[in-house]
């Protein structure tokens, strides 16, 4: 399993960024996905997750609206785009896999068992 970011940077306050993770070794289709984030001194963040056709969805409340969670399976690849940035968004961004195919506990980080080494998103003036 190879799961790689990219997409982060630098982004003002009311920016956008839009990430992306380029997967392989695994059927990419068939496993929910998700981003989480990290930041200093704090804990793991699950910002968004998809299932494994893409037709349900989940946000964490501090990010919805804001941000769009979307894969390309004839591509393998999962997306996050992200508006009206706010600093507090400043953080180590991970996409992370399934622990199985099936889709059950999908909005929960703890049935990820896979992810990749993370882009840096920044926030600020």
């Amino acid at each position: 399993v190879q799961l790689v970011e990219s997409g982060g940077g630098l982004a003002q306050p009311g920016g956008s960024l839009r990430l992306s993770c380029a997967a392989s070794g695994f059927a990419f289709s068939t496993y929910a996905m998700s981003w989480y984030r990290q930041s200093p001194g704090q804990g793991r963040e699950l910002v968004a997750a998809i299932t494994s056709t893409g037709r349900s969805t989940h946000y964490a409340d501090s990010v919805k609206g804001r941000f769009t969670i979307s894969r390309n399976n004839g591509w393998n690849t999962l997306y996050l785009q992200m508006n009206s940035l706010k600093p507090e968004d400043t953080a180590l961004y991970y996409c992370a896999k399934a622990q199985s195919p099936a889709n059950i506990g999908y909005t929960d980080l703890q049935k990820y068992n896979y992810w990749g080494q993370g882009t840096q998103v920044t926030v600020s003036a």
